[in-house]
């Protein structure tokens, strides 16, 4: 099967042009050290010429430390001068290279970038862009002005899933409520999305809220703490964590009751496999990556979209409805890992196949 090789963006970058970039390097340090003992020199020139006015200062009265302090002066006040017009000089030549445009200087054009925070990376997004590089955010968004964002429709994900949970309760119990990561970008937008549903049904209250950081086995050991500690429930929420508390709950010996979770090939196989179990998967896919890869491509051809904010709409795959059971089986792959997401492709963003992607190889791979 065709695939791909991933490599890093440095190596990326660097590749054809790290000798050359090693040899400047190397001419730069010997010329910073040919002016450093120059300088030296100079002053040290300067000084001897000066041993008649320092004697007669020296008779006039000023001590060594005021003497000192005038050369420590002097010296501090041409390092300062010098530094300034350095990074002057520096500064205007980077920007005279840029505006030159060399053949084969390593150059970054677009940015693709996955945060875990609306604004910690802004000011690097800031430079960025005003450096003309094309920054997108993909599966959760960033708040620097002149970013785009690419992602599934988080809000919709929770809310289409928690409708879909308070309706096969009867619009009435209570729900454990197992969130991802509080302040990432993608769980306030879900806690969003959830919350809308919740207000919908006011027969509906929260058993139980759980921050599971998306991480499997934290999520199976407060499920186990939440039975033991004989909190009642009718239904469960989850982010991305389905499986494992499927197992989890039969473990137990809990009785299995409805329950969402994402699109993720273990929980897809439970769901058309489970008898007992009755549950809806959300798509959450994970070739947003890719869809990323393609807006950047695109606004760089001149195609800007009409927003900076681009949403996938995700889908709801139930077991108990005859079209949701054919999503479901189309999608189901017992083969992939359990926590892959099963939206390998999205429409009219990614142009490679499900087999491309799965042969793909990361650095070192």
């Amino acid at each position: 099967a065709k695939g791909f090789i991933v490599n890093g963006l440095q190596d990326d970058l660097t590749t054809g042009v790290k000798p050359a970039l090693l040899a400047v390097l190397g001419a730069v340090l010997l010329v910073l050290t040919n002016a450093c003992v120059n300088t030296t020199n100079l002053l040290l020139a300067r000084g001897a010429q000066r041993r008649g006015e320092f004697a007669m200062r020296a008779a006039l009265g000023a001590g060594r430390t005021r003497l000192i302090r005038q050369l420590l002066t002097e010296s501090v006040l041409l390092a300062i001068i010098g530094g300034v017009l350095g990074l002057a000089f520096a500064e205007a030549g980077v920007r005279a290279l840029v505006a030159l445009s060399p053949q084969g200087l390593p150059r970054v054009n677009a940015i693709v970038v996955n945060p875990n925070s609306p604004d910690a990376l802004n000011p690097a997004i800031a430079e960025a862009i005003a450096a003309g590089i094309v920054v997108v955010a993909i599966d959760a968004s960033v708040t620097a002005p002149g970013a785009y964002n690419l992602s599934n429709d988080q809000v919709q994900y929770a809310y289409l899933g928690a409708k879909w949970l308070f309706a096969q309760m009867g619009g009435k119990g209570a729900v454990v409520y197992m969130r991802g990561i509080a302040g990432h970008p993608a769980d306030t937008d879900r806690d969003t999305g959830f919350k809308k549903a919740l207000a919908e049904n006011p027969g509906i209250t929260i058993a139980v809220e759980n921050v599971t950081s998306w991480d499997p086995a934290k999520a199976v050991t407060q499920i186990n703490d939440d039975i033991a500690s004989g909190v009642k429930f009718d239904g469960i929420w989850t982010s991305g964590v389905d499986s494992a508390i499927v197992d989890a709950l039969k473990t137990a010996k809990h009785p299995l009751v409805p329950i969402v979770g994402a699109d993720n090939a273990g929980f897809v196989t439970q769901l058309l496999n489970e008898p007992d179990l009755k549950g809806a998967a959300v798509t959450n896919p994970s070739a947003v990556a890719g869809a990323g890869v393609t807006l950047a491509l695109q606004i760089l051809d001149g195609k800007k979209p009409a927003s900076n904010t681009v949403h996938v709409t995700p889908e709801l795959w139930d077991n108990s409805s005859a079209p949701g059971k054919a999503s479901l089986t189309a999608a189901a792959d017992p083969s992939l890992p359990k926590l892959w997401p099963l939206g390998l492709t999205i429409k009219d963003w990614t142009t490679y196949d499900k087999a491309a992607l799965i042969a793909c190889k990361g650095p070192g791979e």
